[in-house]
This record gives structure tokens, C-alpha cells and sequence, in this order.
């Protein structure tokens, strides 16, 4: 993860600007419906504070989060609020969040890493609680353009699932990228919730 965090830390103003005005909010109102009024959600990897700003306006609760400090900085100014400096691994809450946002981030872990971190996302849910994930899709995996990426298919998904079978797939779909420089770029993403014990 650290040359990834480097690249933020170093890229933290360009990663901000090419995503901040960026228009999400299909996706953010489709992960907003699985949501009851005034729901908390975690932010987990907020770059810019986009998401997160969206989130509040909304009037949602919102703890926002990200492994680069000058992202963290960068999104504190923008959104208003605390955004912790922390890494994924570090997530330790337990049915503390109706939803957690992963948008692009992630995408950022090495496999047996990313299955570890989504047993701590799914401890974290409460029980109706849902995630939400976006990957490159593909199925690379390793270092690109300075950063470490593993992406995804829907075969990755459900062996992802297979491994983390506390999560269950809601729905999952395709997407291009809404980065006008980026358009032929493809995403993996996903609505996963807690399986509700019998």
C-alpha cells in the first residue's frame, strides 16, 4: 500500500481536481435508497470529500476517512468535518454504520488483503446495514501508472463473496467512467449487505 499512499500524498491537488466536480450522483442516489433518513455512513477511502459533502447535504451522518494525509487535509477544508487519517486495515467498529462508501478505493488492495478488510467492513454494518464498492473492471492485478490496483469481474466478485460469506451481493452493474478524459474506462460495481441470520 505505500507506494500507493505516496502517490496521494505527492498527487494529492491534480487527484482532487480531476474528481472533485466530478457527477456521481446516480450512483450516490442508488446506494442513498438502501439507506433509512438520516442514516450514518462511512466514507472509507473520501479522497477529495466529494462523496462525503453530497452525503451531508443530503442529511446524512457522516465519518469520513483516508490513508493519505494530504487528502485528508484537502477534504477536511472542503467538507467542514473531522476526516481521520487511517488505513483500511485499521477499521475496528462493530454495527456502528447503515452504509459504507468505497468508491474507488478499495480497488487499492492486494487480494488476501482486500478479504480481510471486507470482514471488518461487514463487522462494521449494523444489520441492515450495505457497502458499496467500485472497481476498474478487468482482471489485472498489481502496480499501474504509480499505484497498486486489483481489479475486477463479476467471477472475482462471487469468489470474493465465497470468502467473505457474512456479505451478499444486493445487485452489482457495469459502468463507464463519468471522467470526461477517462470514458472508455470501465467499472465494476457493487451493493453488498450483511446476510441476515436465520
Amino acid at each position: 500500500m505505500n507506494v500507493t499512499i505516496d502517490y496521494y500524498d505527492k498527487n494529492a491537488a491534480e487527484y482532487s481536481a480531476d474528481t472533485v466536480g466530478v457527477d456521481f450522483s446516480a450512483t450516490q442516489k442508488k446506494f442513498l435508497e438502501y439507506l433509512p433518513p438520516y442514516a450514518k455512513i462511512l466514507d472509507f477511502g473520501c479522497g477529495s470529500g466529494r462523496d462525503t459533502k453530497y452525503f451531508l447535504s443530503k442529511g446524512f451522518f457522516v465519518d469520513a476517512m483516508d490513508g493519505s494525509e494530504s487528502l485528508c487535509r484537502i477534504a477536511r477544508r472542503y467538507t467542514g468535518i473531522t476526516v481521520k487519517h487511517m488505513f483500511f486495515d485499521e477499521l475496528v467498529a462493530k454495527d456502528k454504520y447503515d452504509g459504507i462508501w468505497a468508491c474507488a478505493s478499495i480497488l487499492h488492495l492486494p487480494w488476501d488483503e482486500l478479504l480481510v478488510v471486507l470482514h471488518k467492513m461487514a463487522d462494521a454494518l449494523k444489520k441492515d446495514g450495505v457497502i458499496y464498492t467500485s472497481f476498474k473492471y478487468g482482471d489485472f492485478s498489481g502496480e499501474r501508472n504509480g499505484r497498486f490496483f486489483t481489479d475486477f469481474t463479476e467471477k472475482c466478485l462471487f469468489e470474493m463473496l465465497a470468502e467473505v460469506p457474512e456479505l451478499v451481493c444486493r445487485e452489482y452493474w457495469i459502468s463507464m467512467d463519468v471522467r470526461s478524459n477517462r470514458s472508455e474506462e470501465k467499472w465494476m460495481n457493487s451493493i453488498l449487505s450483511r446476510k441476515v441470520a436465520h
